[in-house]
């Protein structure tokens, strides 16, 4: 892999990732654009304790244009975009309407491949890798700065899902903050290792998970499973057999063998609805420890957390949808039309032949 950092005309920064170390990367952004400025700010709800991030420059974001001002394919000609070049292999980015900056954390977008048409599961194997490295190196990067305490790398695909950009891409935040949701995660394993005399809550799910009847698919570095209370209709989560917190610290062995494992999982998410279905709809989430002090999490270290990917979809049936309604975003009281067991078998069953 060959990395090269440069800059957009109005100062962002851009990284090329390359499969090739002699490319070269020199093609200047040539837009005439004005230094971005933005209005973020976090809050904090003294009710429930949790950050909001205020953005409202976010308005004024690029909004499904049409394919051929896709902001997000490589430049020609006079069209110019966010990549300056004629092509990439993986180009990443400071976002142009983050929802958080300076202070309050970075935003980046990760474009997987220049192919508009393409999507993350319509990759090779070596360019999957490459986003993962990616991935790696952006976390590794971004924990060292000094406002960001969690890095959460993400991607949303499909317009029901809420995506404005049509073109294969993630994104990356840089939280200034350990998010809601790794906290409980936190406390859960405090109070489970207390609970038991220091087992881990995440090896003990782990392990329940690998002789039931939710397991989707097993491989020698990394396990697949819908979870016993799955929030989502179709929900799985991929975890390293081998614990650890981060993407950093992942061996070569889970590395070299991540690819195979998740282009499997996405495609047998756009299976699941039978042929000549739209593509499904989903997010997939890396779930990783924060870098800050763990301090409030009392017996937990950064080594008790596991480093996990969760993939679902808000897909339900054929044409329908899981919306959040009253329980779920007024009480956060999710309810799951699909049995947990049932969502098993049927990504079993439409496994690659």
């Amino acid at each position: 892999m060959k990395k090269t950092s440069t800059r957009l005309a109005d100062g962002r920064e851009l990284i090329y990732y390359d499969l090739r170390d002699d490319t070269v990367r020199d093609a200047v952004d040539r837009r005439p654009l004005e230094r971005t400025v933005t209005t973020s700010e976090v809050r904090r709800d003294p009710l429930l304790g949790d950050e909001v991030a205020i953005a409202s420059h976010r308005q004024g974001r690029i909004y499904h244009p049409p394919a051929n001002e896709c902001p997000l394919c490589p430049s020609e000609g006079d069209r110019l975009s966010e990549i300056p070049d004629t092509s990439y292999d993986v180009a990443v980015f400071e976002n142009r309407f983050p929802s958080l900056a300076g202070d309050s954390g970075r935003c980046e977008v990760v474009c997987f491949t220049s192919d508009h048409n393409s999507s993350f599961a319509d990759l090779t194997e070596e360019q999957a890798r490459l986003v993962l490295e990616a991935w790696t190196d952006r976390t590794s990067e971004l924990s060292h700065l000094p406002s960001v305490e969690q890095v959460f790398c993400f991607e949303n695909r499909g317009a029901e899902i809420g995506v404005t950009l049509g073109h294969p891409h993630g994104q990356i935040y840089a939280y200034p903050f350990t998010t809601p949701r790794t906290a409980l995660m936190l406390r859960s394993v405090a109070a489970h290792k207390e609970a038991t005399g220091g087992e881990n809550l995440f090896d003990a799910i782990l392990e329940k998970e690998l002789a039931g009847e939710r397991l989707v698919l097993a491989t020698d570095h990394w396990v697949a499973f819908v979870p016993y209370a799955a929030h989502w209709p179709y929900e799985v989560h991929l975890y390293p057999r081998r614990r650890v917190p981060d993407l950093l610290a992942l061996d070569e062995e889970a590395r070299t063998e991540f690819p195979q494992v998740y282009l499997e999982l996405l495609r047998r998410f756009d299976r699941i609805f039978g042929e000549g279905e739209p593509a499904t709809p989903y997010i997939s989430a890396w779930h990783q420890a924060p870098f800050g002090t763990l301090e409030e999490f009392e017996s937990v270290n950064r080594d008790d957390f596991a480093l996990h990917l969760e993939l679902f979809t808000i897909r339900r049936t054929s044409g329908k949808l899981k919306f959040l309604a009253g329980s779920e975003s007024g009480m956060s009281v999710f309810i799951n039309d699909i049995q947990p067991e049932s969502a098993a078998q049927r990504l079993r069953e439409v496994a690659s032949s």
